[in-house]
């Protein structure tokens, strides 16, 4: 017989789960956080008012805006889900939900700022020796191309790969 581990997801807890526990000590999130608490975001912070509702923290846009930019995730509403889908952006936004369009507006309002700021954090990134700065380079060359079914078999997908291999 089987041992399978119980699966219920109507179990209740305690005590709330800790959000500093979602996540591995050593996941990018947590890197961010750290960064973005280092720099000084008083050109950001000055701009609130005070009126109106509550504004969320700009620490915590960064974040989500820093994050989202990281894995390839510039979309306000791709953003917005993730902070109901992905426990990254939920640690980011300590479990905060902003709407795509205060993330748009965010983004929209600060944009010479964020400039600024995301060159720090690929700064102090790569003072870290987290990741190296290149080049890519991109043209409009044009390569004919056959797409065929009866092109696609595995022999005639090998010998171009098998021919760049062999002129190293």
């Amino acid at each position: 017989m089987s041992h399978f581990e119980l699966c219920d997801r109507h179990q209740l807890y305690l005590l709330p789960p800790s959000i500093d526990e979602w996540l591995p000590e050593n996941h990018m999130t947590r890197f961010i956080i750290e960064v973005i608490d280092q720099l000084n975001l008083t050109r950001l912070t000055s701009r609130y008012s005070g009126k109106g509702s509550q504004a969320y923290h700009p620490a915590m846009m960064l974040a989500l805006l820093v994050y989202g930019y990281a894995t390839g995730t510039f979309s306000s509403r791709k953003i917005e889900r993730a902070t109901h889908d992905s426990v990254a952006f939920c640690f980011l936004a300590a479990n905060q939900h902003p709407d795509h369009d205060t993330i748009a507006n965010f983004r929209k309002t600060f944009l010479l700022e964020l400039q600024e700021l995301f060159v720090q954090v690929l700064a102090i990134a790569q003072a870290m020796k987290l990741f190296k700065l290149g080049n890519i380079s991109l043209d409009g060359t044009k390569i004919k191309a056959n797409a065929s079914k009866r092109y696609r078999t595995d022999t005639t997908l090998r010998k171009p790969i098998v021919r760049r291999l062999t002129i190293k």
